[in-house]
Formats: C-alpha cells, structure tokens, sequence
C-alpha cells in the first residue's frame, strides 16, 4: 500500500489497537524501575547512547522534544557523570553525546532491574503465552526499524 491509498477498515483498526497497546505497555514500563535512581526519560537518553553516542538533534527527536529541551535532559546527566559531550568524530563542527563508564553501569544496573521485574510479570504467562509473545517481537522490531526511517 502507499502512502496515497487509505488502509481497510480492519488495517485501520489494528493499528490503533497496536499503538493503544505500545501506549500503555510504555507507562507500564517505566514504572519497572520506580525505585530506581534514574527517571524514565534520563534512563531512554542514556540507552540512546549505549553504542558510539548520538547528535543531540537526535536525541531530541527520538524523545520527541525540543533541541533545548534535550539539552537540558544532557546537562543533567553530565552533572551527574553518567554523559559527556564530546567532538563528532565525522564532522568536526558537530558534538555528540555518549556515555561514560558510570552512565554504562547504570543502564546496566537499571536493565537487570527491570528485567528481574518483567521476568516476574512473564512468569505469570502460560507457555503458549510466552511462545505467541516471542514470536511477536521479530514483528515489532521490524515495525520499529520501519518507523526510524
């Protein structure tokens, strides 16, 4: 289908019915690790920088703010040792953002947490259950590797 031809009915409704769930699966998410040290919004900055770092631009529209709005979530994380801004390494007149050894712990800390919680919550699932969820996630991953572009 292209972009000029208007989804069935049924498409239409399946994906309201999906993005209503990712809504509420992304709340419910972030209170895994209420206890934790990290907002939820300081914790999806740091895991934006898990690789080689990011452009704050990037980071900005990822979260769905703006470049000062960003900017202040960076500043924060900087005070608090876990990011540093340094020198764009494939152009010069740009600054990225990555993370130190101590934002890479406590993702890491922040993840296991979470995962210990979720681990829980799957156990309750049936084995049909959790084989249905599996094969659900190669689906959602391209879904979100089609939304990036």
């Amino acid at each position: 289908m292209n972009s000029s031809e208007k989804p069935s009915p049924a498409l239409h409704a399946l994906a309201q019915d999906f993005r209503n769930a990712l809504r509420h699966s992304v709340y419910l998410v972030r209170r895994l690790d209420a206890d934790g040290d990290l907002s939820a919004a300081q914790l999806s900055t740091l895991k934006m920088l898990l690789d080689d770092g990011i452009r704050v631009g990037e980071i900005a529209r990822n979260l769905g703010v703006k470049v000062p709005s960003a900017t202040e979530q960076i500043i924060k994380l900087e005070k608090a040792g876990l990011a540093r801004r340094e020198a764009d390494p494939d152009d010069s007149r740009a600054v990225r953002v990555v993370l130190t050894a101590e934002g890479r712990s406590a993702v890491e800390s922040a993840d296991e947490r979470r995962n210990a919680v979720m681990a829980g919550i799957l156990a309750a699932l049936s084995e049909p259950e959790r084989r249905a969820l599996a094969a659900a996630i190669p689906v959602v991953e391209k879904i979100n590797t089609t939304l990036q572009h």
